[in-house]
């Protein structure tokens, strides 16, 4: 007795084998289908070519705004960035940079006004498309836009500034001028054109040229070189110079400002010895004023009090202490004579009246 015989009369329903039919996958499948059909239309679009036309779900990157086609022809619908819908294989999306973007222009050959032919490797051009000139700028120009307004217009700018300038103009006397005239240049068609694009900035690198005439030009640098630094020497021969006239002018002014310093000390130093001599002299002069006021005074004051002694009272008063102490007394007609000869100090003078009383 087998298994399947032992479950029967126990009263166990057997299994079904795989071959008999018995099982229903379909739900599963039909739910794996469906997944596959999501995962072709939603997920995998966004990574191929072809997902901008099949695909329902669409992203539009940061810096970007999305535009739209509908059989060919362009929507004036804009979307921002982040997740949008739109109907599969009927309508085209593509995301437009509205940021600021580098084109890079490799390879532009011009002739120049003297027939030389040379080369710019690269030129940049930094740009920027307008949000809200978008649909304009594409509905015009399409999508490579930058195509007519930015690689072409290039070409023609610099082939045109080359065609009116000379080499030694394009090469060295006016380099640094190419940058801002294709700035300008470009911008001035786009602003009458295409006004929704900005050209910020243009970097122009140096262009190539033949080696025979870039040796020239290497020997007329080097030529220069010697010029400017010979200039250089005579510049600095003419500043040093300078500074030792300077030098020179200031140490005699200085010598000049100490002299008169030293003059004009000794100048205070006099004016001082002559005022201490006048002040000297005035006190001088005050003293002996004032000596000869109190002599004067006194003397007035002494004649006056004479004046005022001479009495008849007090000259006989004088007499009579003149004779008391006098102890010779002569009496006769020489009398007064004899007197004078004894009061006399000069022996000559005594000796003379002597002989004039004998």
């Amino acid at each position: 007795m087998d298994a399947q015989q032992q479950q029967r009369q126990q009263g166990v329903p057997a299994r079904p084998r795989s071959g008999d039919g018995g099982g229903d996958f379909t739900p599963i499948l039909t739910v794996l289908v469906a997944f596959i059909a999501i995962f072709a239309l939603i997920v995998a679009p966004s990574i191929s070519t072809l997902n901008n036309s099949v695909s329902i779900l669409h992203q539009v990157p940061e810096g970007h705004v999305g535009v739209y086609w509908r059989g060919g022809a362009l929507l004036n619908t804009i979307t921002d960035p982040g997740f949008h819908m739109k109907l599969p294989f009927i309508t085209q999306f593509e995301p437009i940079q509205v940021t600021l973007q580098t084109d890079l222009v490799r390879d532009i050959p011009c002739g120049t006004k003297g027939g030389v032919m040379i080369n710019f490797e690269k030129v940049e051009v930094v740009n920027r498309l307008r949000k809200d000139h978008v649909y304009d700028t594409l509905l015009n120009y399409g999508v490579n836009y930058d195509n007519t307004w930015i690689y072409d217009k290039i070409h023609h700018e610099i082939n045109q500034f080359c065609s009116a300038h000379s080499l030694q103009q394009v090469y060295i006397d006016m380099f640094d001028q190419i940058d801002e005239k294709m700035k300008d240049a470009l911008q001035a068609d786009c602003t009458r054109y295409a006004p929704g694009i900005e050209i910020l900035s243009v970097r122009i690198t140096k262009p190539s040229i033949p080696e025979s005439i870039r040796r020239n030009f290497e020997n007329m640098e080097q030529e220069r070189t010697k010029v400017l630094i010979a200039v250089e020497r005579q510049r600095v021969a003419e500043k040093e110079a300078e500074t030792q006239k300077k030098i020179a002018i200031s140490e005699a002014e200085r010598n000049a400002h100490v002299s008169k310093i030293q003059m004009e000390q000794k100048l205070m130093e006099k004016d001082s010895a002559r005022k201490q001599e006048e002040i000297s002299n005035s006190m001088y002069l005050a003293r002996e004023k004032s000596l000869a006021d109190a002599s004067y005074y006194r003397t007035m004051k002494e004649a006056e009090a004479n004046k005022l002694k001479l009495t008849p009272e007090f000259l006989e008063l004088r007499f009579i202490e003149a004779i008391a102490n006098n102890s010779k007394i002569f009496f006769g007609s020489k009398a007064r004579l004899i007197f004078l000869l004894h009061l006399s100090p000069s022996p000559l003078l005594s000796l003379r009246l002597t002989a004039f009383c004998a």
